[in-house]
């Protein structure tokens, strides 16, 4: 079945086999009402001027004939016929992207407007609609990993779900970047079984601002490049850093010093050469988000389902063309419609 271009509509399927790529509706019906009507007015003069004549008006009905067919020919089209009994070989392909997000404190930094975390929950909605056909899943973490959103094809679940993120659903104590990337690699392989000819389509991205507590990040990159799958990074902050706010006032250290949060791509960087991929960054005068969707993009999904459906094309212009022809020849052979 082919989907035509300006309408997301189902066609109507009926015993014959033939698709509509419209429904009977209102139009049709008026446009019919309208031409019977009209006609019967002529038709009724017609009569009544051949009477008082004392002619025949027999031709008025070839007429009819003529101008009935090429008027449901016409509405044939507008409805668009389509039929065929052709096959079609349809393949999914898709990746399976596990998206890492830092939820710890310095991601409430403000040296990114409107804040750090703000900015990417804006830039992760641009990331789920530019892999609307991929299955995607949400690991929110700081010290801690947990499953905000499995992997899922479902944009209106994985958009509420990045709303709802705020620095409150985890604990407040540092961060670790192994917790994460381990439930990442260990539900990619779970979900998708991850042999050595599918990992390539599957993808982990690793969301903070680089301050990284923990002592397993090594191991855990390594397990993730024997198998063979990508990881890229997003730094987000400055190197000049920000500030972040406790209640009404910023927040500062025991020696009553105010915090400031600075990015530290360092770690990112290492994590993700380690694992074949690559380093991105927003802060305060670029913006790399475009760049790490374009660079996804390119890698090469799973074939998930391959099968064969029917075929049919638009027929419209066949029905169009009879019409039309008619059409013309009622304009220009001459019929009498009274004999006098």
């Amino acid at each position: 079945m082919q989907k035509q271009n300006g309408s997301c509509k189902l066609p109507v399927v009926n015993r014959l086999n033939v698709l509509w790529y419209r429904d009977f509706g209102i139009a049709e019906i008026i446009f019919m009402v309208a031409f019977v009507a009209l006609y019967a007015l002529y038709l009724a003069r017609i009569v009544r001027i051949a009477k008082r004549l004392n002619t025949p008006f027999r031709n008025v009905f070839i007429k009819l004939f003529f101008r009935t067919i090429y008027f449901g020919l016409f509405i044939v089209a507008a409805l668009g016929p389509s039929f065929g009994g052709s096959k079609k070989e349809v393949k999914s392909v898709g990746k399976d992207i596990m998206i890492c997000i830092d939820l710890s404190k310095s991601m409430d930094a403000f040296d990114i407007q409107p804040s750090r975390l703000e900015k990417i929950k804006f830039e992760l909605k641009k990331v789920v609609a530019a892999f609307n056909s991929d299955r995607i899943g949400l690991i929110i973490f700081s010290s801690e990993a947990f499953m905000q959103c499995p992997l899922t094809y479902d944009q209106n679940a994985l958009n509420l779900f990045i709303e709802t993120m705020n620095s409150g659903l985890v604990p407040s104590s540092g961060t670790d970047f192994g917790p994460p990337l381990r439930m990442a690699l260990k539900k990619l392989e779970e979900d998708g079984g991850a042999p050595s000819s599918q990992a390539k389509s599957k993808v982990i991205i690793l969301i903070s601002d680089g301050e990284d507590f923990g002592e397993e990040t090594d191991d855990v990159a390594r397990e993730i490049q024997n198998n063979n799958i990508k990881l890229f990074t997003l730094g987000v902050g400055t190197e000049k850093g920000g500030n972040i706010y406790a209640g009404n006032s910023l927040k500062t250290n025991q020696q009553g010093l105010i915090v400031v949060t600075k990015l530290n791509p360092k770690e990112l960087i290492s994590v993700a050469t380690k694992t074949g991929g690559q380093y991105f960054e927003i802060n305060e005068t670029k913006n790399d988000v475009s760049r790490l969707i374009n660079t996804i993009s390119k890698i090469e999904g799973e074939l998930r389902d391959a099968r064969f459906i029917d075929v049919t094309a638009n027929k419209y212009f066949y029905f169009l063309a009879f019409a039309s022809l008619l059409f013309v020849l009622d304009i220009l052979v001459n019929i009498p419609t009274i004999k006098i």
